[in-house]
């Protein structure tokens, strides 16, 4: 499994199905929470830097984000979905894009 060690081997396996089972794709977003300005910002393929005006509480910013996320890739809502990051600054969001 091209330089993963054997102990790894299953965690691997068991990631490539959710990914193939989700058919999305997974995005990093650095939030800075409280900002003047709201901007979302493509570093890369797959991440973002984005500043929204909601604080950093009652997950008032994470929504905000969805939202900024789901009208960047065209997709509803529902579909965007917060996988890591709920109470830091660095995000992992997964987008459930229908094939």
């Amino acid at each position: 499994m091209c330089g993963v060690p054997p102990r790894y081997w299953n965690y691997w396996e068991i990631v490539a199905k959710i990914v193939l089972k989700c058919k999305g794709m997974f995005i990093k977003a650095k939030v800075t929470a409280g900002a003047k300005k709201e901007a979302i910002l493509r570093l890369g393929e797959d991440s973002f830097r984005i500043s929204v005006k909601e604080p950093a509480e009652r997950n008032l910013a994470n929504k905000r984000v969805m939202e900024l996320i789901a009208g960047h890739f065209k997709v509803p809502v529902g579909k965007v979905r917060l996988v890591n990051g709920h109470h830091s600054p660095s995000k992992i969001l997964s987008i459930n894009i229908e094939l």
